[in-house]
């Protein structure tokens, strides 16, 4: 079985003294790293907020076919909105083991916008794939469903900012000419940062490929391909705030007849949909996330539950000229013939990004919507 790394942690009170060494960003996400910190003691909301939010990723992927169409943008390229099958993996193959929802977070810096405002040289004719509102699913379909995204991306990007202040103190110190305060600034201002909420789809077991029965055999991907959920691939923003999974037994909990739940705010009564149970752990030990090691070396990841992981994007690794690195990494299924039941993996990833017309090469002078353009095109199907 691939080793499990430690990843750097630090804490968030750290973060807002500004008391996080350069030593440690360097091991986080230097030259030499895995490209991931991990930021324990988050707001106490966080839990009740990531739970809610995971368990409408059930809900919504079981949603019938007929209220997902309702909810894809293709001239956005599915990047708004409910995607699958849209997405192209290794080999050219189309991604169908897992749903997504994305949603633009512009909401962030402006309650009243649903997308990046339009520029001169981006709009919705030519770059709607960032450009075009969020869709969300109707108060009748999945009450509660947008509150509950939003409210967790809100606190994800509240504490990215802290991550990229810690970024900029070293930046500033370490790269010539580097301007001040410019990550912190990227990430807090940004219309573009995008959220996906993602849903991986129990496997079928009478298509499942044989679970790995010896150690080796999970190291080197036998019984089914090693990055068989999520492909290898580097994230091409900034930080990526990540939740750690949440597995459902959708055998045992359907995620189609939900509980409401009723709560009060600013004295105004808010109905959701009452989260479902989550597993302790994955029965299957080697399923999760996975990073690829710039020795080479493939190891696993786990992110704790009361926690925020934050990778870094391939714009980050531009805007710091490498000091800090991309990472790649790739998630691996859990095995239907691990579980009795049928195991769903929920999960949310916040990709903070510059604005579309910052500079994330600052030598050849490309914008964030120039290389967004690009990797647009590679990852989705034509």
């Amino acid at each position: 079985m691939a080793p499990i790394a430690q990843a750097v942690t630090v804490s968030l009170q750290e973060l807002k003294d500004g008391t996080v060494s350069f030593e440690k960003l360097q091991q986080a996400f230097g030259p030499d790293s895995l490209g991931i910190l991990v930021v324990k003691d988050v707001p106490p909301q966080f839990a009740d907020l990531r739970h809610h939010a995971l368990s409408y990723s059930s809900y919504l992927g079981n949603l019938p076919k007929s209220e997902l169409d309702k909810l894809e943008n293709e001239k956005a390229k599915y990047l708004t909105g409910w995607s699958l099958g849209k997405e192209t993996l290794k080999n050219g193959q189309v991604d169908t083991l897992k749903g997504s929802f994305y949603a633009n977070c512009a909401f962030y810096v402006d309650p009243k916008l649903s997308c990046a405002a339009p520029t001169k040289e981006f709009n919705t004719d030519n770059f709607p794939e960032y450009l075009s509102p969020n869709i969300w699913p109707d108060d009748a379909t999945l009450p509660g469903f947008k509150n509950s995204v939003e409210d967790l991306c809100r606190l994800i990007i509240d504490v990215a900012v802290l991550v990229a202040r810690a970024c900029d103190r070293y930046a500033e110190k370490e790269i010539t000419g580097y301007p001040n305060g410019y990550l912190e600034k990227v990430v807090s201002t940004s219309t573009t940062t995008k959220a996906r909420l993602l849903h991986y789809f129990p496997e079928d077991p009478a298509n499942a490929p044989p679970a790995p029965t010896k150690a080796s055999e999970i190291a080197n991907g036998e019984g089914g391909d090693e990055d068989d959920w999520c492909a290898t691939h580097l994230d091409h923003g900034c930080l990526t705030g990540l939740t750690s999974a949440m597995f459902v037994d959708e055998a045992k909990t359907p995620a189609i007849a939900p509980a409401f739940e009723q709560t009060l705010t600013d004295s105004k009564p808010l109905v959701k949909l009452a989260p479902l149970p989550e597993l302790d752990a994955s029965p299957d030990p080697a399923s999760g996330l996975y990073i690829k090691s710039r020795t080479g070396q493939t190891v696993q990841v786990k992110i704790p539950r009361d926690c925020i992981a934050f990778q870094t994007g391939e714009a980050l690794e531009r805007i710091t000229g490498g000091k800090f690195k991309a990472v790649p990494h790739f998630v691996r299924g859990a095995r239907a013939s691990m579980s009795d039941g049928r195991i769903a993996r929920n999960t949310l990833a916040v990709f903070t990004q510059p604005n579309l017309g910052e500079e994330v090469d600052m030598e050849q002078h490309i914008t964030f919507g120039e290389f967004a353009r690009g990797i647009v095109a590679k990852n989705t199907v034509s």
